[in-house]
């Protein structure tokens, strides 16, 4: 049988493992799941003949290099920084990798080793980054094999929770790790380039310069700015291009309550508060609000945030609970951002009963013979339930489909890569239909940023 050593059993894993174990008989698949919680590994096999779950501790240099050996394929679901060594190990034993995770600098080294021993190291090939990818070159390609120039390039997609379980003033819970969540953002100012321009927007800015977006069926949402849109050109083949924007969905109204924990601070991640373990959520509150000697932690907070006593801002913070005196944070040398998590998760939790969702929305400006036109491309795709939810299926089916893909010599390309070849994107794209990953193109009139603009 064939070997396909699965590191990582975490929430992501598990449309990944059922779709292996369901494919494992016609394919003469054998899987290995390893993970640092030999239990979490076990839940994932469900028993099945075909799969044996390890405990692997992956800084084990041993038990790590011993899996690798016995494999076939590897895939891992861990955390991106854990990756390299897990790479530089299927080099040594001449394994293919496929990972959902970015391309880091580390791993972009090992290419010219990979192409050297013909191996295949797929990454960026799970949700975004991965089917954002896949279904963007598809159009893309299209456009430039009818003899379109293209103008136009933007992309959005948000883990959000599915309509029915929709049900406070936020419009959103946890559906992934929350830590990204309050650290979204940070780390560098959002890029991009709209109709030739570039434009910059500094984190402190960030939550208020967003875009509506409409998708029929589900209403209306908002997008802000990703960190860098710009680096996807030369990646895509857009360096020509006039606009170029990649974004995340929200629903509307978010962004803006969101931006109040940004301007008081809040979503800090770069120092330890003191107390913190002791410290309750009202006095939290009250670490980033000036001293007055009568006016209430509540009152400081609309002053400063401007917050009329009727404003749904109001009714939002309210429902979070941030001026309980007696909750407690709990957490001992926490920083601001790791606190605002805690707080964030009592209300943010997804209940066993909840469902979440994706929402994916492209937008292709292009010109073909003489006559500007634009396609926009809409996905949305809902959680089954609490372990086989919408992220893990759109995260987890794509990596999984591609390693049978390169255990059966379909794709054939070495080398680090991501999945903008058709020899990827074309079966998997295809494949994906079958589980509810669809997306549907619309011929719209194209209008760029310029709304004055008149069609004949």
């Amino acid at each position: 049988m064939r070997t396909v050593l699965i590191i990582g059993a975490g929430r992501s894993a598990s449309s990944l493992i059922q779709y292996l174990l369901n494919k494992s008989v016609e394919e003469d698949l054998h899987l290995i799941i390893g993970d640092l919680s030999l239990a979490l590994a076990q839940k994932k096999t469900n028993n099945h003949p075909n799969a044996t779950p390890i405990a692997l501790n992956i800084f084990e240099k041993n038990q790590r290099k011993t899996a690798i050996q016995k494999a076939d394929i590897v895939i891992s679901m861990l955390p991106a920084h854990l990756h390299i060594e897990i790479a530089k190990d299927c080099v040594v034993y001449k394994k293919h990798l496929v990972t959902a995770s970015y391309i880091s600098d580390a791993m972009q080294q090992l290419d010219v080793l990979a192409k050297e021993n013909n191996l295949i190291f797929m990454n960026e090939i799970g949700l975004d980054p991965g089917i954002d990818h896949m279904s963007a070159m598809k159009v893309i390609d299209e456009i430039r094999d009818q003899g379109g120039k293209m103008l136009l390039f933007e992309s959005f997609c948000g883990g959000l929770v599915a309509p029915e379980s929709d049900n406070n003033l936020w419009n959103y819970k946890f559906t992934w790790a929350p830590r990204n969540v309050v650290l979204a953002g940070q780390g560098g100012t959002a890029k991009f380039i709209q109709e030739g321009a570039y434009k910059y927007i500094p984190y402190v800015n960030l939550f208020r310069r967003t875009e509506f977006l409409e998708v029929e069926g589900y209403g209306k949402f908002e997008a802000y700015s990703n960190r860098d849109s710009l680096k996807y050109r030369s990646v895509y083949g857009l360096d020509d291009v006039l606009t170029l924007y990649r974004g995340t969905i929200r629903r509307v109204g978010f962004s803006k309550a969101w931006n109040m924990f940004v301007q008081l601070g809040m979503t800090d991640d770069s120092y330890i508060m003191e107390n913190s373990e002791n410290m309750s959520y009202r006095e939290f509150v009250n670490s980033f609000l000036p001293y007055h000697p009568t006016d209430s932690v509540e009152i400081k907070m609309r002053l400063i945030l401007k917050i009329d006593q009727d404003d749904i801002m109001w009714d939002k913070l309210l429902e979070l609970d941030l001026f309980n005196r007696n909750k407690k944070v709990g957490l001992k040398n926490a920083t601001p951002a790791q606190i605002l998590e805690k707080i964030l998760t009592d209300s943010w939790t997804l209940q066993p009963h909840d469902k979440d969702m994706i929402v994916m929305y492209h937008k292709f400006g292009y010109v073909i013979n003489g006559e500007e036109k634009q396609i926009d491309s809409k996905m949305v795709c809902i959680g089954e339930d609490q372990i086989y939810t919408a992220m893990a299926k759109t995260v987890g089916l794509p990596v999984a489909m591609a390693a049978l893909l390169i255990l059966n010599g379909k794709i054939t390309t070495p080398g680090v890569q991501l999945p903008i070849r058709n020899e990827v994107y074309l079966p998997i794209l295809k494949e994906l239909e079958e589980f509810g990953v669809v997306f549907n193109e619309q011929m719209m009139p194209y209008v760029g940023y310029n709304p004055d603009k008149v069609f004949s």
